[in-house]
Order: structure tokens, then sequence, then C-alpha cells
């Protein structure tokens, strides 16, 4: 029965409780009594599968705690008077030390388990550290659990700022909880130390080791891990649907091009762009499987939403599974709906709205070279407003007296803005609500199983459109830079090669926004817009300036960010690792404190000017 279980937390709860110490009874408390010793549970391939699929479902404990850190501190989602008393912490920026949102425990669960089945595998199967060996399942599964370890330590440190190094010997949380609980050594009584023919020979002994208590900040936690990354894995993802049949397993567990968007992940982070493209072009430029992960007409248009219905390889890079049928659910429903029996505490905040609602499709523009100034809006061709595919009814919805409303109404709605009929429009939106809709889209109201993206095409293309913003080489002593690249990618995906056998068709391309207005458009003469009649009110000239321009290129990719990937969790680093780039954290500050009413609003601007306050700092 084990090796069709998904995600089962079952035998992993076995494996830690091997080396619980009583007092973690806290943090786990497994259902059964377990009369099973260490050597008893890895006698067969399908065990290690099975405690492999706990660390998933420790992973999927994770879901939530990362969608509220990653969107609720960030400028696109807000608090509803629904909100408890946890969500209004992370709003405001005070999170407690008992706040279920702030709390660590679940990085450390999944860190312990890590551990563990990290130090099984080597002592079962040394040949995993054998760079010469021949690949078997047994490296894949230990490539998994580096990569999940990493990503663990990697999500943590953005969050808290720096995390406590949990050394490979402390494989329970109980042991976690007695040395963070130290004053600044700890001794490891159980270290036990294996000889390198493996766990079966005679030198095999218990040495007790001092662990002194230290902490990695972001930059070291990136060195680490990478080099691990780097340096130890030789094969990622074991291939589970030979067995079953179910070819979203490739896709629901950590495999080379997961691996790759981490790294490349975690280098953009550090700011080497130099090995972060060639781990996310590994991705972006794969030939297998007819050019998987570059956008084209797979998911265009009304199937964009198609993303979030199911699990496809065309797409999804690396995507938590949930199931109802299997108990294995999640409370964005719980979160995001207005509608019985959920609680509606978080929304949309008006900057995400008119994120969607103020991009504008087939317009043209009567251009005075010369004097810019006149430069006006045609009349014949004024454009449509709203990005439909990816606005309303996909990321965000309207409701009404409990009742969504539809796509033609809220059109209806800006058609009437755009006619500057604002009574109109006001009418039309007295007691409207709004709703995120991205976990809702196909379920029922029971569900509660929407699946989570860790990784996807669209989100590693617009890494790389902003690694291309800035990367410059030297060309016959001169410097160039790869901007051309960046609008490509987002725009037309005209940077892949035009012999290919899919028609590429970039990030906006794929959800209609073509021709010569319909692309991010950088240049000398930059227009601005009135952003709900669409007329030309002004002009920005970036003549000369190429920095000026590469801010401005890398400020629409982070709106173009925010349209494709909102509320999937990394919203807030995004603007962190702009803020970071440019030396500027009025860049974050000004963002995410337009969000809060009048009177609120410059006290959070000046609490975000303090880059130490974009942490959760429970462990000072």
């Amino acid at each position: 029965m084990l090796k069709n279980l998904k995600y089962s937390v079952i035998i992993i709860s076995m494996l830690m409780s091997l080396a619980f110490l009583p007092s973690c009874s806290d943090f786990l408390n497994p259902e059964q009594d377990l009369n099973i010793t260490k050597d008893q549970l890895f006698d067969d391939w399908y065990e290690y599968r099975a405690v492999s699929m706990g660390l998933y479902g420790l992973q999927q404990e994770l879901a939530e705690q990362l969608v509220v850190l990653g969107e609720l501190r960030a400028d696109l989602l807000k608090v509803t008077p629904n909100a408890d008393a946890d969500l209004i912490e992370i709003y405001n920026f005070q999170a407690s030390k008992t706040n279920k949102y702030a709390d660590p425990t679940n990085f450390f669960k999944l860190i312990s388990a890590s551990n563990s089945f990290i130090r099984t595998l080597k002592e079962k199967h040394p040949e995993v550290l054998d760079k010469k060996a021949a690949v078997s399942n047994y490296d894949k599964l230990y490539g998994e659990a580096l990569c999940m370890r990493a990503w663990a330590y990697f999500n943590a440190v953005r969050i808290y700022g720096k995390v406590p190094v949990i050394h490979e010997s402390l494989t329970s949380i109980g042991e976690i909880e007695e040395y963070l609980n130290s004053s600044s050594t700890y001794i490891d009584k159980v270290n036990i130390v294996f000889g390198k023919d493996g766990f079966y020979n005679d030198t095999t002994y218990n040495k007790p080791i001092t662990l002194e208590k230290q902490y990695y900040n972001l930059d070291m936690v990136i060195r680490v891990f990478s080099r691990q990354l780097e340096e130890e894995v030789k094969a990622v993802g074991v291939n589970h649907y030979i067995d079953n049949n179910d070819q979203s397993w490739e896709i629901t567990v950590w495999n080379t091009f997961a691996w790759h968007a981490l790294l490349g992940q975690m280098y953009l982070t550090q700011g080497d762009f130099t090995k972060s493209a060639s781990h996310l072009n590994a991705i972006a430029f794969t030939t297998s499987d007819n050019y998987r992960y570059q956008l084209d007409q797979s998911f265009a248009y009304n199937s964009w939403q198609n993303i979030f219905t199911g699990i496809d390889s065309r797409e999804h890079i690396y995507t938590l599974w949930f199931n109802k049928a299997n108990q294995q659910q999640n409370d964005f429903q719980r979160l995001f709906e207005p509608f019985e029996p959920h609680d509606f505490m978080l929304k949309p905040t008006k900057a995400a709205v008119h994120l969607w609602e103020t991009t504008w499709r087939s317009y043209s523009l009567v251009i005075n070279q010369s004097k810019p100034e006149l430069t006006v809006l045609n009349k014949n061709q004024r454009g449509i407003p709203s990005d439909l595919y990816r606005g309303h009814g996909v990321s965000y919805q309207y409701v009404k007296d409990g009742v969504p409303l539809t796509q033609s109404y809220c059109l209806g709605m800006l058609f009437a803005k755009m006619e500057n009929d604002l009574r109109t429009a006001s009418s039309m939106m007295l007691d409207v609500d709004t709703m995120v809709c991205k976990y809702s889209i196909g379920k029922d109201r029971y569900d509660q199983d929407a699946n989570f993206i860790v990784y996807r095409a669209g989100g590693i293309q617009l890494y790389l459109a902003e690694i291309y913003t800035w990367w410059a080489f030297l060309r016959n002593g001169q410097i160039s830079t790869f901007t051309t690249n960046a609008v490509n990618i987002v725009n037309d995906g005209s940077n892949y090669d035009v012999t290919a056998s899919r028609r590429q068709l970039g990030v906006r391309g794929r959800v209609g926004f073509t021709g010569t207005y319909g692309g991010l458009q950088v240049g000398n003469i930059n227009y601005k817009h009135n952003p709900f009649t669409n007329e030309v009110i002004g002009y920005t000239d970036l003549t000369g300036n190429l920095y000026a321009k590469q801010l401005y290129l890398e400020e629409l990719i982070m709106d173009e960010r925010g349209r494709e990937l909102a509320y999937e969790g990394e919203r807030f680093y995004d603007l962190m690792r702009v803020a970071k780039r440019r030396n500027d954290p009025s860049f974050l500050a000004k963002k995410v404190s337009a969000k809060y009413p009048a009177g609120q609003r410059e006290a959070m601007y000046n609490l975000l000017l303090n880059e130490k306050n974009w942490y959760i700092n429970i462990f000072d």
C-alpha cells in the first residue's frame, strides 16, 4: 500500500520518533505506538520511498505559512476585518514569538527529518558519496533530501534574517530543542560515527561531540548550501511514475529542473547573475519534451488559469500536491474566500487590483517625435483596459452579496471609468468586495486542497528578465548589456531560437499583450498614461541615461511579476531583493506602506526604512 501513497507522513514519523527525546512531544505526536527499529525500517526500497514522501508531507505543512509571510508583508495583500490576531500581527510587522505564522518549528521539523534521512542514506548506502559510482535511486533520494534541506534553510533565513545551524548529527526535534535552549555549546551524546564501509561494518562507534551554537545569515546559507547542492548532488528525483503511471510524480518531487531553479533563485538573491543565469537557462532553454518551460500556446489567453487547476510539466517545475481524498488539505480557501464556511481574512490591495485593471492592450499613439509633449492617444484606437486572462476571475474577483461578479461586469465598470463616468463606476462598485481566487479555481466549497506551486516557468522567465536588465559584459572594449533580452522575454519570447518547433509568446504575449504598445516599452522617451482613461499625461526623457532605463525596466518587470505571480508566496522577497540591489530600503518601504490607512502610512514607511524590521527577529 505504501508505494501508492503520496506525501505520506507515516514512515517519517517512525523515523523521527526513533531518536526522539521526551521534550519533542509538543512538536510531533504520532498517533500510534511504534515497535520498530532502524534496522527493520530500511529493509525494503519502498520504505525508503515512504520516508522520502514523509519529507514532502512535512513540506506541505509550510505552504500557508509561506504564502502568508511572503504576501501579507508585501504590497498586494491585506487583512480584512475578519483577520485573526496572528494575521494582524504579521500585517503590522509585529509578530510575537507565539504567532503561528512566525513559528519556525515546521522548518526545524523538515530540517531534522532531512538530516535523519541524509545520515541514513550515507550510512546504509555510502555509494551516494562516491561520484564515480553508477547513479541509483538512492542517489536520487539523497539529492532530493539535500534540496529539501537547502530549500528549508533558504526560506527560513529570508523570513528570520538569521537561522540557527542545525548540525547534521541533530536528527530529532527533541535534540534541536535542547540545542537551541543551550547557552553556547551542546554535547551531542548520541552522535554515531560510521566507517566508510557503511552501516554494518565493525568500525561503528558512539562518540559524543561538542556543538557550538551558531547562526547563518542569508549570505552564509546561500554559500554553504549552494556548495552542497553543486558538489554533493549526483542526481535528483526518483522516477516514481514507472510504478504507478502517474506522470505528475515527476513534478511533485524535487527533480533536476527544481534543483536548477533553487540554485538559480539562491544565486540571484546573492547577486551572482552569471551563476544564476547558468541554472535558470538550463530550465528556460531545455530542448527536452518539446521545449518545455518556454512560454507558448499551452497556457495562453483563457488557458492561463489552467496553470492552477492541475499539474502540467509544460509550466510546473516543482509543485506541492494536495488532495482532499487523502486528507491532505490546506487553509487557502479558508483564508481567501468570503463564502461559508470560510473566514475571508485576507484580500487583495487596491494596488494589486490596479496592476491588472490599469494595464492596456490594443491601443496606439499619435507620436510627435520632435515635441513629445504633443503626443496623444489615438482617438480611433484607445485600447481595452485590464489584464483579462490573469486578472478578474483568475487572480482576484469582485463579490457582491455573496455572489461572484462576472468578467463582463468588471469590464463594464472599467469602460465607465474610461469614459470618465465615475458616477456609474461608483454605483456599480457599491457594496462590492474583492477576493483572492487563485486557490479557488476549479474547487468546490469544501475542497481545501489547491496545490502550492514552488517553481513554474513564468516565474523562471521573469527571473531571467530581471538578470538581463543588469547583466553587463565587455565587447570590443565597450560595456554592453542584455536589456533587449529582458524585454523580449517579457514581451514575445523572441530571445529564443526562431527555428524552435514551438512558437514562443513571452510572459505578456501569451496573455494577449502584443504589438507595438502591448509589451513593455523602454526607450529614450517613455510616455505616462492616465491609468483609467489611457490618455497621455506626460513623459520621461531618459536619453543617454542607461542606468535610469535599467531602473525603469526593473520596475516594469516587478510589476509584471506581480501580475503573473501574485499570491504565490514570493512578492515580499522580490521587493527585498530589488531594495537590497539598489541599496535603497525606501523602494520596499514606499510600496508596502502605501496599502495602510492614511493615519498609519507614514509610521509604516519609517518602520520599513530599517532593514532589520523586514525580518521576524525571533533569534535575537
